[in-house]
């Protein structure tokens, strides 16, 4: 299906922003607009920022980093990232990710196919007013755990230590 797709371009300002989890999520594709193949986020995330470690069950995901440092914690195994490297977690595996570099972490987030992995992110999040960090705050963790039971990403708990 991807040959009757018209082209999808989208300069560095396009794309609907939100605040999700204290990063700046800016969507460059979706699902409908790859015709289901993955989507696609740019996210900056702020020094000392974490995921709670969660598994997918419908997604793969894939990261970029262009700047900043994080680690990676898969299946209880750690891998710090910086500028240029690339990770693939599949589904199913348990991860998550923190910002470990004294600078915010700039990434490119691929989800195949993402359409659950994007709704529970827009959901959860808050439109950015500017593309800009959010202030701080702490997460509504019944409302992200209510979102990810809907999309099937089951949330594990703190990243271990």
């Amino acid at each position: 299906m991807l040959a009757n797709l018209p082209p999808h371009i989208l300069s560095p300002e396009e794309g609907p922003a939100f605040w999700f989890l204290n990063n700046l999520i800016t969507v460059k594709a979706t699902t409908e607009s790859t015709g289901g193949a993955y989507s696609l986020c740019h996210q900056i995330s702020p020094p000392g920022s974490a995921t709670p470690y969660h598994l997918h069950h419908h997604e793969d995901e894939a990261f970029y980093i262009l700047e900043g440092e994080s680690t990676f914690t898969c299946d209880g195994k750690k891998t710090i990232a910086g500028p240029g490297e690339y990770l693939f977690l599949p589904r199913g595996i348990p991860h998550g990710i923190q910002v470990t570099g004294s600078i915010p972490t700039t990434m490119l987030i691929f989800a195949m196919p993402g359409d659950g992995f994007i709704g529970m992110m827009e959901e959860m999040g808050k439109p950015a007013k500017e593309r800009v960090l959010p202030t701080p705050a702490a997460p509504d963790l019944e409302k992200l755990t209510r979102l990810c039971n809907k999309y099937s990403i089951d949330i594990l708990g703190p990243i271990p230590a």
